[in-house]
């Protein structure tokens, strides 16, 4: 099944008259629906629309079918990227050669342009951003599971409508089973194009099963269940934002079902079942994703409850060490709210659901690049993979229940921000 050509997708068997481009999209996470030759030297491309749900699209090249108005194209923050097939490494395509404009000649359409020079005859891929696919997924779990680690644990926790498997992940030192269970749940992927979702939760992974000390003390603290992939029916199809069914799974958390969204109504059903557990305390619960009209990486959380001081220091003092201790994180974009739009979203729904101190947020880490200090007039540093599983993940997802372990779980009342960042760099970096 996993070889099965994608329907829609644009094929070799397509190719025109000799002097022009052969496209080909038909293959896993492909995704673009027609190519028109406006001359050998210029095409315009349509990316396919999601499987069952046509509002939602993306693509590359002379791309004539953007939906967005505003995004980091048009700032100069942002590009596609490509690979040259003998190659390993995406690269960006430079901004200089990127153009996005409105287009009267298409219908007041806007339309990404940009330009690449083929060296040579060789295969080159295009992307909107750098792929993660559900078999690379598979291939990395089963790298770990082979090395036969104590402390790591690979389970099926559903299967998606097209029966593909879902995986929970269990990283601990599995003396704490026996007692008081703290659990730090964290998902990605709900949108299959947020592919730096994965690169971050990739390495996330790959670290948590370190040697690092840090990585030990978390293990010896904490519970930690992982959903890498909650869509992997829109991953493997090259979906942007929906599911098989074309369902966006992100709004679906308040009433999923187990016929349509199988994979939301398993992993609800699973936080559910450890919150009425007396057994066991959801620390907090981090959903991954990847946002296209920002920069930076940022988290959204949900306005405390109550008025209970210390609920709101525990939510505010994370962001505000996170911008202190790394380059990449926005307190511009760092946000906490409980607007309608968002309410059948997981942080939003488990937020309402969950024990009122556990802590959800949602992480957003940018398509494309970050402003290093948030500095709005600082040029911008492109994400590549390596930032994403590296950087992004030792300043972001790890530090957030280290700062939960070392910090906010014992020290109240807070000391001062700069005191408490001191402390926290000096612990973390050294």
């Amino acid at each position: 099944m996993e070889d099965d050509p994608i329907v829609g997708n644009v094929s070799q068997s397509t190719c025109g008259p000799p002097g022009q481009l052969c496209f080909d999209a038909n293959f896993e996470c492909g995704n673009l629906g027609r190519v028109d030759v406006v001359s050998n030297n210029e095409y315009d491309l349509f990316i396919r629309p999601d499987t069952c749900n046509p509002k939602y699209r993306r693509v590359i090249f002379n791309i004539l079918n953007f939906s967005k108005l505003r995004t980091l194209f048009d700032t100069g923050n942002a590009a596609p990227v490509y690979r040259v097939a003998s190659q390993e490494n995406w690269c960006r395509i430079p901004v200089k050669n990127i153009y996005y404009y409105s287009s009267k000649a298409h219908g007041d359409r806007f339309i990404l342009s940009f330009i690449h020079v083929f060296p040579t005859t060789e295969k080159v891929y295009f992307a909107y951003c750098i792929p993660y696919s559900y078999s690379k997924l598979q291939d990395f779990l089963l790298s770990i599971e082979r090395k036969n680690f104590s402390y790591f644990k690979r389970t099926p926790l559903t299967n998606t409508v097209q029966r593909r498997r879902v995986e929970l992940l269990t990283i601990t030192n599995f003396n704490n089973l026996r007692d008081q269970q703290r659990i730090v749940f964290i998902t990605a992927r709900v949108h299959p194009g947020e592919t730096p979702s994965s690169f971050v939760m990739h390495g996330f992974i790959d670290f948590l099963v370190s040697n690092d000390p840090r990585a030990e003390a978390l293990r010896d603290t904490y519970v930690f269940k992982i959903v890498p992939m909650l869509n992997p029916d829109g991953v493997y199809l090259g979906n942007y934002r929906c599911s098989l069914m074309g369902f966006d799974l992100n709004r679906q958390w308040q009433d999923p079902s187990s016929w349509g969204t199988p994979t939301i109504f398993a992993t609800k059903n699973l936080l559910v079942q450890y919150n009425n557990n007396p057994h066991i305390e959801i620390v907090m619960h981090i959903d991954l994703h990847a946002h296209s009209n920002r920069t930076n990486f940022f988290l959204y959380g949900n306005l405390p409850s109550s008025k209970d001081s210390k609920q709101c220091e525990q939510q505010l003092i994370i962001p505000y060490i996170l911008a202190e201790i790394t380059d990449d994180y926005s307190l511009l974009a760092t946000q906490f709210n409980t607007d309608a739009e968002k309410a059948g979203t997981s942080r939003r729904a488990m937020g309402a659901l969950l024990d009122v101190n556990t802590h959800c947020y949602t992480l957003e880490v940018s398509f494309f690049s970050y402003k290093p200090k948030d500095d709005v007039a600082a040029k911008s540093v492109p994400y590549l993979a390596e930032n994403c599983k590296l950087g992004l993940t030792k300043s972001s997802i790890i530090v957030i229940p280290y700062l939960q372990m070392n910090y906010l779980a014992r020290m109240w009342p807070f000391p001062s921000y700069s005191i408490a960042r001191s402390s926290m760099a000096t612990e973390w970096w050294t």
